[in-house]
This record gives C-alpha cells, structure tokens and sequence, in this order.
C-alpha cells in the first residue's frame, strides 16, 4: 500500500505537473509569511481584502460565543440556525433575487444544484473553460452534455438548434461564468441571454470571481448589465472577494424551495459553522454600503494600474492589449505555455519576493501554464509596479 501511487506521482513529476502544499504561517493580505519569509501575495482571491477585515473576524466571535463552533447537523435536520437565514435574506436582497440558499462551498453549490435542475435525457450545454465544479455537477447529473468553445456563440446556436431538434420537449440548461477564473474575461451575457430565450433554455451564471468586483456594490455581471431578472440561477461564492467561506445560489423562490428538497450536496451536509455564516454577512452588509463601494471602486483603481503598467508587448498576457481600453476584471493570467517554465518563472519570482504560484494543466489546458496574478484593493501601487517591473526584466532577459 505504501508504494501504490508511487509509480504516479513519479509520472507527474516527468511532466511538471506534480502539486504539493504550502504552508503559510500568517493571515491572507497582500503580504504572507512563507517559510519564514514575508513575500507580496498576488495569488490571491480576497479581491476587497476582507479575509482579514475586523469586522468580519468580530462578527465570527460574536457569533460563536452565541451559537457555538458547529451547526451540529445538516439544514433540514437541526442545523438552521438564525445566522443562516439572516445570510440567505441579505444575499437575496442584495442580489435582487426573491430567495437564496447557501451551501458549505461553491464546489458543492455547482455538484447539488446541477443534479437538481436537470436528469438523464435533458441537456446541459457547457462552456469549455467553466470551472470544474460546474463540470463535474454537470457529469454528476446524468444528462446529456455537450461543450461549446469558450465564448462561442456560433457554436452553442447549433448546440441549441440540436437539442431542440434532437432532444424535443427535455429541459435544456446552459452553463457559464461571468468572469472566467483562469482568463480573467467576460462571458457575452446579454448575446447568452438573447439565445436562452429564443430557444426556451435555462441559464446558471456561476458570478464567482464577479461578485465584489463587478457592478453596483459589488454585485456581480448580471446587475451590472442589468439582466439579473433574466438569468435563471445565479450561483457565487462567500469565499473570494467576500472574505469568508462557502457558496450560495439566488434564483427564484421555487427554484430555492426545489433546492432545498433535492440538492443533495445541501441535504446531506452539515450546516456552516454560525461564525463562518455571520462573517460572510458582514461582508455582504459592507458590500451594501458607500465604504463597500469605495473599496471596490479603490480595488478597480489598482486594476486599472496593473493594466498600465504590465508588459502586453507580446502575446503573454491572455486577452489583455495596451489598445484594450479597460480590463474585464482582477485577474491577469500570463501564458507561459510549458509547464517547467511557469515552474521557472514563479520560483524566479518568489526570489525577488513575490509570490505568484504557476497554474498548469489540468486546471488550464496542456500547452498553456501560465501564472495568475490577481489583484486586490490593498496591494500598494508600489507593489504592483514592482511586481510589473521584476516581470518585464525576467521577460527581456529571455
């Protein structure tokens, strides 16, 4: 048994796909403590740097001290406790949603609400670069899936027209992010919407890496192009740009109550902790508010700078020109392309004393390493322009 996977590992090692823990010995923020050595963090998604935020810590203490460490058991057995229907309330109100459900992580919101929606014989489309919980909920579900190109509309039309033609009278779903977590793009979601309609479809719009950063308080892509009554299933998560931990959908008051009798992810858990729950409801209340705005507003000031101030000369920025007139998000990914060679760079990197781990398949595909570095409202604008610097010197000297 002890060498079972030996033989594995060794082959991921070939092939500089291995992965191994690190250890960080101090709270998220723009600078963490690794191996005894302070470095400035641009790995991380704590967009609004919230994870860290007094409000946030006071109202898990105050919570605990009234509710206890655990919930004690699953939602539909004895583990609803007042934090979490305060949480769900504010998500939906800030959404604009009629209700919202939570769940203990965004990963288990995508595999109990994909089975929910749709069973064997219906369709689910999927863009190909959603994230592998939306994958898998969707493989979980036993429907019928086919993958479009990333952003093709082209292609999920056809898509569409096949499942109408091929698969009459079956619930058809469509399967998307707002922002992209590995390219930092949008999806086209009113051309999405546009199609959904035309075909009868259902669309789940995963606001993951939107939420915090994109639209009015911080609302997500939906709110911002104004199409929040438009999109069927909104799903998000806690655990970015709000600071805290787990995830959520916000859709209608069926579809919630539907949720809550067939999301087996939700069922068959244990509820979140009252003091995670009453920490993400404080960071919903802050988003709700002028100071909210103002840090995302700050945290698109620092967005913009990192766009200035990036080498774009070449193609190793995805998506991103210097003609391109404002950056779709927080996330900048920079191709590398072999495996190694992130490797390489982000250790080249972490010696100049930034911290910006390589990504590699199968998070991204074969060919297409890249480092990902995200931005947050407390970086200082002289770490980003450090930052910009180190990469533009390591870049010259290749």
């Amino acid at each position: 048994m002890r060498n079972l996977f030996q033989e594995q590992l060794q082959a991921l090692r070939a092939r500089s796909l291995e992965r191994k823990l690190r250890q960080i010995d101090s709270a998220q923020g723009p600078e963490i403590q690794i191996a005894g050595r302070w470095l400035i963090n641009f790995s991380s998604n704590d967009y609004l740097g919230l994870a860290s935020d007094s409000r946030l810590r006071d109202a898990a203490i105050a919570a605990i001290e009234e509710f206890g460490v655990g919930a004690g058991a699953s939602r539909l057995v004895s583990g609803t406790q007042s934090p979490h229907l305060g949480l769900e309330a504010a998500l939906a109100e800030w959404k604009g949603t009629e209700a919202a459900l939570c769940f203990s992580s965004g990963y288990a919101a995508a595999l109990g609400t994909v089975p929910a929606l749709v069973s064997k014989d219906d369709v689910i489309l999927l863009d190909k670069l959603c994230h592998a919980s939306l994958i898998d909920g969707a493989k979980l579900s036993g429907a019928i899936l086919r993958i479009f190109p990333h952003n093709h509309l082209g292609k999920l039309e056809d898509h569409l027209e096949w499942a109408q033609r091929e698969h009459a009278g079956k619930r058809i779903l469509i399967l998307t992010e707002s922002v992209f977590s590995m390219d930092g793009d949008r999806a086209p979601l009113r051309e999405l919407i546009e199609l959904k309609k035309r075909f009868g479809a259902l669309l789940m719009l995963d606001e993951a890496h939107a939420v915090g950063v994109i639209g009015p308080n911080g609302r997500g892509l939906a709110a911002a192009e104004n199409l929040n009554e438009d999109v069927d299933v909104q799903m998000g998560t806690l655990s970015k740009a709000l600071g805290a931990s787990g995830g959520y959908i916000c859709g209608s008051r069926s579809l919630i109550d539907w949720l809550i009798n067939r999301a087996r992810s939700f069922i068959y858990s244990t509820a979140p902790p009252p003091g995670i729950v009453s920490a993400a409801l404080a960071a919903v209340n802050f988003l709700d508010s002028s100071e909210g705005e103002e840090r995302r507003l700050l945290l698109w000031k620092r967005i913009s700078l990192m766009q200035e101030l990036l080498p774009c000369d070449s193609a190793a920025v995805a998506g991103l020109t210097k003609n391109a007139r404002h950056a779709a998000s927080a996330i900048f990914p920079w191709i590398v392309g072999d495996e190694q060679a992130a490797i390489d760079l982000a250790s080249s990197l972490q010696t100049e004393g930034f911290f910006v781990p390589a990504i590699r398949y199968p998070t991204v595909a074969k060919g297409s390493a890249r480092l990902r570095i995200t931005v947050t409202a407390l970086h200082k604008e002289d770490q980003i322009r450090s930052l910009c610097q180190a990469i533009r010197k390591m870049t010259k000297s290749e």
